[in-house]
C-alpha cells in the first residue's frame, strides 16, 4: 500500500533509484572513488584508500539519522563524512572526503543515479516501442479518419498513428542515450571550484574519479552552472509530454461517441462509483497526471539556474527534490502508457464506420485534388465546398450530389469520381512514413546499448 499519494504517479524502481538509501549509496560511492582515485594520484596512501572503500558500506549508515541532522547542517554530507569518519579508527580517517566539498558529493552521487534513472527510462521507452511496432504493423491498412481541431479531415490508417508514437518515442531514446554519454559528469572542485586543496594534481584526480564512477570528466567543475542538469531536466519534460500526447489520443478514441480504440478490461479497472456502465481510461487519466506533475517539476530546475557566484543559495538544494520527482513522475507516465498500449483493444469495425459517418465529405480534399487540375485549386475548392454544403442540407451522401452536377461530370470520368471519393485510395505516403518509423526503431535496438 503506497504511503504517500504521490507515490501513484512513479514506478517502485524509479522510487528506489531517488530513495534515501539510494542517496547515500551513491554519495558513499563517491567518497570511496575518491579516496581510490587520490591513492592512485598520491595523495593519499592506498591503505587509507582501502580502509575508506570497505567502510562505505551504506547498509552501517542510520540513513533516517543522517537526513534528520542534515536539516540543522545543511546538506547530508556532513552528516555523512561524520558518521564515515566514525566507523575508522586509524590514520585513515584523517583522509575522509580529503580536499572535496560537500556539493562535490551530492552532484555526483546524483549524477549517478540520474544515470541509473535514465537507463529505466530507456528501457520502458524500448518496449513501448515494440508495442507501437506491433500496432503499426497489425493496423498499417485499417482506415479510420484523421483529426485535426477535433473534427474528421482526412483518411488515415490506425497503422500510421501508432508509427507517429513510435518514432516519436524513438527520438526520445536517442536523447537520452546522448544525455548518458555527454551530460553525465563528474561533479570535484573543492570549495569554489579550484581544486585548490588537491595542489597541481586536480585534474588529474577528476579524470580518475570520472573513470572509476564511470561517468565523464568535465573540463572544470560546474558547481553554478547548472545546463547539464537543466538540459536532462528539459528533456524528460519532453517525454512527459510526449506521453500526454499517446495517452491522449487514446482516451480521445475511448469517447463513447468515437468507441476506435480502448484500454484492456480487469477486474477493478476504470470502473465509476457512481455508473455502472463506465469503463474510464485509467492509465490514460494517471499518465496525463503524471506528466503534468513532471512537467511542473523542470520548471523548478530551470528557475534553479539563477545561481550566485561561486556556489548557489537555494536554487541548487531546490534540485535535491525536484530531480527526485522528476524521474518519478515521468516514470510514472511511461509506465501507465506501456500499460495501455499493452491492453489497447482496437475496433476497427467502427474506425470503418466512423470514415463513413460524414456521408463522403471525409473525401473533399480528395475530389478538389481531383478537379484542381482541370479548373485550379481555387475553383475547384469553391466547387466541392458548394457540393459538400448541398450534401449537408439534403442529408446524403456525397457522391449523390457529385454525380448531379454536370460541370464536374464534364471534367471527371464517373471511375475518376469513385476513385476520388474512395477513401482507401487517398492515404499518400503512408506505408512509406510508417515504413520510416519502423526502421528508425530497428536502428535504435541495434545500435543501444541499453535494453
Amino acid at each position: 500500500m503506497p504511503e504517500r499519494i504521490d507515490t501513484l504517479f512513479s514506478t517502485a524502481e524509479m522510487a528506489d533509484v531517488f530513495s534515501l538509501e539510494a542517496h547515500v549509496r551513491a554519495m558513499l560511492a563517491f567518497e570511496a572513488a575518491l579516496a581510490r582515485a587520490e591513492a592512485l594520484a598520491g595523495i593519499i596512501p592506498q591503505e587509507a584508500a582501502n580502509i575508506i572503500t570497505n567502510s562505505c558500506m551504506e547498509s552501517v549508515f542510520d540513513v533516517a539519522a543522517l537526513y534528520r541532522e542534515a536539516e540543522a547542517s545543511g546538506t547530508p554530507v556532513i552528516p555523512l563524512v561524520r558518521m564515515l569518519t566514525e566507523q575508522i579508527g586509524d590514520d585513515a580517517k584523517k583522509y575522509v572526503h580529503w580536499g572535496a566539498t560537500s556539493q562535490d558529493a551530492i552532484d555526483t552521487s546524483l549524477m549517478l543515479q540520474m544515470r541509473h534513472g535514465i537507463d529505466l527510462l530507456v528501457s520502458g521507452l524500448l518496449d513501448m516501442c515494440e508495442m507501437c511496432e506491433k500496432l503499426a504493423k497489425q493496423y498499417r491498412n485499417t482506415l479510420m479518419a484523421g483529426r485535426t481541431f477535433m473534427q474528421q479531415a482526412v483518411p488515415i490508417t490506425f497503422g500510421l498513428k501508432a508509427a507517429r508514437w513510435l518514432s516519436m518515442v524513438v527520438r526520445q531514446i536517442y536523447v537520452l542515450r546522448e544525455h548518458r554519454e555527454r551530460s553525465l559528469a563528474v561533479q570535484l572542485g573543492g570549495a569554489a571550484g579550484t581544486l585548490a586543496s588537491l595542489g597541481d594534481k586536480g585534474i588529474q584526480v577528476v579524470g580518475l574519479l570520472a573513470n572509476e564512477l564511470g561517468l565523464s570528466a568535465p573540463d572544470l567543475p560546474w558547481h553554478s552552472e547548472r545546463d547539464r542538469i537543466a538540459e536532462i531536466a528539459g528533456t524528460l519534460g519532453v517525454i512527459a509530454g510526449a506521453m500526454t500526447k499517446i495517452a491522449s489520443d487514446v482516451a480521445h478514441l475511448a469517447q463513447t461517441e468515437i468507441g476506435e480504440a480502448s484500454e484492456g478490461t480487469m477486474p477493478g479497472k476504470g470502473g465509476s462509483s457512481a455508473m455502472p456502465q463506465k469503463h474510464n481510461p485509467v492509465d490514460a487519466a494517471f499518465a496525463i497526471a503524471s506528466a503534468r506533475l513532471a512537467i511542473g517539476e523542470v520548471s523548478v530546475i530551470l528557475s534553479a539556474m539563477t545561481q550566485e557566484h561561486e556556489r548557489a543559495v537555494g536554487g541548487w538544494q531546490a534540485e535535491w527534490v525536484a530531480i527526485p520527482n522528476l524521474f518519478r513522475y515521468t516514470s510514472g507516465a511511461v509506465q501507465r502508457v506501456l500499460e495501455m498500449i499493452d491492453g489497447l483493444k482496437v475496433d476497427y469495425e467502427r474506425m470503418g464506420a466512423n470514415v463513413e459517418l460524414t456521408r463522403g465529405l471525409i473525401m473533399a480534399e480528395s475530389l478538389t485534388m481531383t478537379l484542381a487540375p482541370h479548373v485550379g485549386r481555387p475553383e475547384a475548392q469553391r466547387i466541392v465546398k458548394a457540393l459538400c454544403d448541398r450534401a449537408i442540407t439534403l442529408g446524403v451522401h456525397l457522391r449523390e450530389v457529385v454525380l448531379e452536377e454536370k460541370s464536374v461530370l464534364r471534367m471527371l470520368s464517373l471511375e475518376e469520381i469513385d476513385r476520388a471519393l474512395d477513401p482507401s485510395a487517398y492515404l499518400g505516403s503512408t506505408n512509406i512514413f510508417i515504413e520510416h518509423a519502423l526502421e528508425s526503431y530497428r536502428e535504435a535496438r541495434a545500435t543501444g546499448d541499453v535494453t
